[in-house]
């Protein structure tokens, strides 16, 4: 009885059209960067609807305070993955080095390769949500994003950008880089919004 309970409140954590997996997929659009000095070549830019706009160095962004969270991660894909520990710095850490204008409505995400992601402020804000550099204990690899990918559990997996470099605040919603290309504005894995359509 009690292995049917919990059988059952695994099958809640996932949403629909969704398979579990014990593995960790490696996805994602062109080649993986390659860094020989993170501190010459990394830099993290907080820009647009901001007060003042604040630049970090690689040392500086390792620098802030960090955290940890445990959450479930979906990918558009079909995949989701239960119980996945994150360590790294959560959002609010790097939102007091800033004031966001009030106008500022939505997020874009900047990483390497000129890649993007549209989320919702309040969505980016929520509790949670940051900056890993570790997964499992372990410090990410390349392919998964290191030094740094965005972990935003309540979204598909795509909005959880790889080799994020910048935060762009926003008054109206922008597409990103998958958004151009046909996927979900919001994506919301337990209402199936994988597509434009959907």
């Amino acid at each position: 009885m009690f292995f049917n309970q919990q059988t059952d409140t695994k099958r809640d954590r996932i949403p629909p059209n969704q398979k579990q997996t014990t593995g960790f997929p490696v996805l994602h659009y062109g080649d993986v960067p390659e860094y020989t000095d993170l501190g010459a070549e990394w830099s993290f830019r907080l820009f647009g609807l901001v007060e003042e706009e604040v630049t970090l160095s690689y040392e500086q962004m390792m620098a802030l305070p960090k955290g940890g969270t445990t959450n479930d991660i979906h990918c558009v894909t079909g995949w989701s993955k239960l119980d996945n520990e994150w360590e790294g710095i959560p959002v609010e850490e790097v939102l007091k080095l800033i004031k966001i204008k009030p106008e500022a409505k939505y997020v874009m995400l900047h990483a390497e390769h000129d890649w993007t992601v549209n989320i919702p402020l309040a969505d980016f804000m929520k509790a949670g949500n940051l900056f890993a550099s570790k997964h499992n204990g372990e410090d990410l690899t390349p392919e998964h994003g290191w030094p740094l990918r965005f972990v935003i559990p309540h979204l598909y997996f795509w909005k959880s950008a790889k080799w994020v470099r910048g935060i762009e605040f926003m008054e109206k919603d922008k597409q990103g880089f998958w958004e151009k290309n046909g996927y979900n504005m919001y994506g919301d894995p337990w209402k199936s919004q994988r597509f434009a359509w959907d």
